[in-house]
């Protein structure tokens, strides 16, 4: 079950990491009244046929989850959407890779909570599998626009392998450090100079 906004990134993002993607880049934008998420991956794509049959709940392809006979990640992402007036699309050309965007309206009453930032985008950093993964967390706050970017392939430079607890420590800590920066501007507490 979807419980934050966060769920449906990380499986949108686990999506395009188990259909072959060598490069996923994420956006992540936010004001004070809405968040919307921005996932491209240059994996193996989708034609039209397929493209209409993964919106569909009781649709599944039997090898992404051999045991499962619905399909709902993409579903349950687009009744949230609908249900808290967001918005959400999907681009995929075969061979080329997918796009998907979705936005919510943070203020309406059935929008799920955000979720923990920071631990999601260490989950995409970390899953499992030769991928780059470029990760841009923008916020739009009264002072201005502040951001950070994160690429996997430089935080492997720097900390080394992700399996080892201490490197995984300081990647948290480091997420965490970034959202910490945003939220003080965002209560504007900030020092935008």
């Amino acid at each position: 079950m979807h419980l934050s906004l966060c769920d449906f990134l990380s499986d949108v993002v686990q999506n395009g990491i188990e259909a072959g993607a060598g490069l996923i880049e994420v956006v992540i934008e936010q004001t004070t009244e809405t968040i919307e998420f921005s996932v491209s991956d240059n994996g193996k794509g989708m034609s039209d046929k397929l493209l209409q049959r993964v919106l569909d709940p009781f649709y599944t392809d039997g090898v992404k989850h051999a045991n499962r006979k619905v399909g709902l990640g993409l579903p349950f992402l687009v009744q949230a959407t609908e249900a808290a007036e967001g918005s959400f699309s999907i681009e995929s050309q075969e061979g080329e890779g997918t796009q998907v965007k979705f936005g919510f309206n943070l203020n309406h009453i059935d929008c799920p909570p955000i979720g923990d930032i920071a631990l999601t985008i260490l989950s995409l950093l970390i899953y499992e599998g030769d991928y780059e993964a470029v990760v841009r967390r923008i916020l739009h706050h009264k002072g201005g626009v502040e951001e950070y970017t994160v690429e996997r392939s430089q935080l492997e430079e720097i900390l080394g392998d992700f399996a080892s607890g201490d490197n995984l420590y300081l990647l948290r800590e480091y997420l965490r450090s970034q959202e910490a920066a945003l939220d003080d501007y965002k209560e504007g507490s900030g020092n935008p100079n």
